[in-house]
């Protein structure tokens, strides 16, 4: 029996309104999973797009969280344990793709790496280069929108873990390279890990910046959400076998994110 709060009992103008939030967010949830062909959800999956698409998304998928955390996890440290002037206007910008639309970030990396950008047109010509619609523009695209909830995560890790044990490292006479990958690193780990997944789910449910910026070209810039968006129209079942899917890796993500989020005052 659940003990009674001492605060009294809560209002039923507080209660009804958080009801239909619950019921609004969950229902399309339950809708699909009604929605979905399960009599053809394997065959539907062993059809060469779709594996392709999968394959597609995972490698890319993982190829950004490698990327996220080599360039993350540095700027992260620095935002953390660095005092410099401009230091909360880099932390601001950092966070812009955030709120970004995803369109609007793939216009900026065509403007920025596209075959006349500001720096996708010196690359061509030092390099002959190009970067849009290929495989490697969805991985650009996939780590623009995903490497702020990476960076995000890895320094609240460092600020949560505190600079004491960096001073006595310090103390002792050890370089700051050296207490980052013995004590600053292995401190903020399930930060770390929690920021690779976060920005490894970002990855996987991208479409916008993908699109625009990479294209929609089977077997090289498909990627999951984009295949969802090409079969819909034409076989709407098809599409919710896909969505299905992306739905279980959300739940996965969900589930190994579970004593950080679902587990009151974790996130604290």
């Amino acid at each position: 029996m659940t003990a009674r709060s001492p605060l009294g009992r809560a209002p039923a103008l507080l209660w009804v309104p958080a009801l239909v939030a619950v019921v609004f967010l969950v229902v399309p949830l339950v809708a699909l999973v009604v929605a979905t062909p399960w009599a053809s959800f394997i065959d539907d999956l062993r059809t060469p797009e779709v594996r392709a698409a999968l394959w597609l998304s995972l490698r890319t998928s993982l190829a950004t969280v490698v990327a996220c955390a080599l360039v993350g996890t540095p700027l992260a440290w620095v935002l953390a344990r660095v005092e410099f002037r401009g230091r909360g206007l880099v932390r601001a910008l950092v966070t812009v793709p955030l709120v970004l639309p995803p369109v609007v970030a793939g216009v900026a990396l065509l403007a920025a790496l596209g075959r006349s950008g500001l720096l996708g047109a010196p690359l061509r010509d030092a390099t002959g280069l190009t970067l849009p619609y290929t495989t490697a523009a969805v991985v650009l695209a996939h780590t623009f929108v995903a490497l702020p909830f990476y960076v995000i995560s890895v320094e609240g890790a460092l600020r949560s873990a505190g600079e004491a044990f960096d001073e006595a490292a310090a103390v002792l006479g050890a370089t700051r390279w050296h207490t980052f990958r013995r004590v600053t690193l292995p401190l903020a780990l399930p930060g770390v890990v929690a920021g690779g997944v976060l920005a490894w789910a970002r990855s996987l449910g991208e479409f916008g910046a993908t699109v625009t910026f990479a294209g929609n070209y089977p077997g090289t810039t498909q990627t999951m959400p984009s295949r969802i968006y090409a079969v819909y129209l034409d076989d709407p079942a098809a599409a919710r076998t896909l969505a299905m899917i992306l739905l279980l890796a959300s739940v996965g993500v969900l589930l190994l994110l579970r004593n950080r989020w679902l587990t009151p005052g974790a996130a604290a």
